[in-house]
C-alpha cells in the first residue's frame, strides 16, 4: 500500500487506503467525450498527507466525509497546477 505522501507526478497502478475529509457539493460537466456527468473534488487524507480525489457520477453522491475508502488502480495527474488521484474506470473506490 502506498501513502499520500509517495505520490509523484506520473505514478499508476496505485493502492492506498484513506478517509475522506471532504466532498463538495457535486457539478456538471460536460466530458471530453461529449456527455453530461457530475464530478466532485474531494479531498482524502491518511497519517501522511492529503490529496484531491475526482470522484465522478454516483461515486460523487455516494461518498461522504468521514468514510474510509481503499483505493486500487489510481494514477496521479496534474489539474490546474495541483496534483491528484485519479482512478480510471478500470480502478476502484470501495468504502471500508
Amino acid at each position: 500500500m502506498t501513502k499520500i505522501n509517495e505520490l509523484k507526478l506520473g505514478m499508476s497502478d496505485i493502492s492506498l487506503t484513506a478517509e475522506i475529509e471532504d466532498v463538495p457539493e457535486p457539478r456538471n460537466v460536460r466530458t471530453k467525450m461529449g456527455y453530461n456527468t457530475k464530478v466532485s473534488n474531494a479531498v482524502i487524507k491518511d497519517d501522511s498527507g492529503s490529496i484531491t480525489l475526482p470522484l465522478w457520477g454516483k461515486k460523487s453522491e455516494e461518498l461522504s466525509a468521514g468514510d474510509k475508502v481503499e483505493i486500487k488502480g489510481g494514477y496521479v495527474a496534474e489539474f490546474r497546477g495541483e496534483l491528484q488521484l485519479n482512478v480510471p474506470r478500470k480502478g476502484e473506490i470501495n468504502k471500508i
